[in-house]
């Protein structure tokens, strides 16, 4: 599997890395975003799956094989993923992706409104871990997607390889930054100018993009500002590419209240006693 052997590179990479990025740094270090799965600002989790479509494990051998492990499922519901126990996740391959729906639609609060959760590796304490990226996508009517400004600064001269890292502080707007049982958290308001086409307030789908990873130009994927974003690569295994575990949702549009049900009930009586009444007088 995957993971286990990542625990060997642990001690086998040669990649350095160097720790002097602008962004947020991992889980339990003073000024991060990471949230953790057991936070009680979450008030729901993703509950359907649109879609799902899932990448080679290799994207230089299209033919190849694809990505599948996991049941699209295993997106469902609470974030229930850890570093002892990784594998409750669906594995997107190269460039793949899954669209979630959810109950409640997600709405645009004070702060950030959503988080996403993979099954990302930390090495030690400080910045450097195995994160796998993505990038994420929201939309209002199941139609048209608006994808978050991402940035990698992860160097391009040199391909992160297989069991590299990566250091967090480079990385920003990016799902899979953070350590398993921690999400990446993401502010809609972001998004709030970005189209008429896209409400904020009642987000109805999140989709999950692979970030493939390459520095190969034939293959690479870039962030908002036009970088090309370097992450381990190649991952050619069942389990390869962005690893799904959940969505959290901090900010939904509630379910309606007793009140607002109690006053609907009493306009449609008020209406149909009107109608009733005028009848009679005809």
């Amino acid at each position: 599997m995957k993971k286990f052997f990542l625990l060997i590179g642990i001690y086998v990479a040669a990649v350095a890395v160097t720790y002097a990025g602008p962004y947020a740094p991992n889980a339990d270090i003073s000024g991060t975003t990471a949230i953790s799965a057991s936070d009680s600002s979450f008030v729901g989790w993703a509950t359907g799956v649109a879609e799902l479509v899932r990448g080679p494990v290799d994207i230089s051998v299209p033919d190849g094989a694809t990505a599948s492990f996991g049941e699209a499922n295993l997106a469902l519901g609470a974030s229930d993923t850890t570093q002892a126990d990784p594998y409750q996740v669906v594995s997107l391959g190269d460039g793949g992706y899954i669209t979630l729906t959810f109950a409640n639609p997600i709405s645009n609060g004070a702060g950030y409104d959503f988080a996403v959760f993979e099954n990302s590796l930390t090495y030690s304490t400080d910045n450097v871990g195995f994160w796998e990226l993505a990038f994420v996508e929201v939309s209002s009517n199941a139609m048209d997607y608006f994808r978050f400004d991402s940035i990698s600064l992860t160097q391009t001269e040199t391909q992160i390889g297989s069991y590299g890292n990566l250091d967090t502080t480079d990385i920003n707007n990016l799902a899979g930054k953070y350590s398993a049982g921690y999400g990446t958290p993401f502010d809609l308001q972001e998004l709030a100018t970005r189209s008429p086409l896209l409400n904020v307030n009642a987000i109805t789908h999140v989709r999950i993009r692979d970030v493939v990873g390459s520095i190969d130009p034939t293959y690479a994927t870039y962030d908002a500002s036009g970088n090309m974003i370097n992450d381990p690569y190649k991952t050619n295994f069942s389990i390869g590419g962005f690893d799904l575990d959940a969505v959290g949702v901090i900010h939904a549009i509630p379910e309606p209240s007793a009140l607002v049900l109690i006053s609907a009930s009493l306009l449609v009586l008020f209406c149909c006693n009107l109608s009733l009444r005028r009848n009679c007088l005809i």
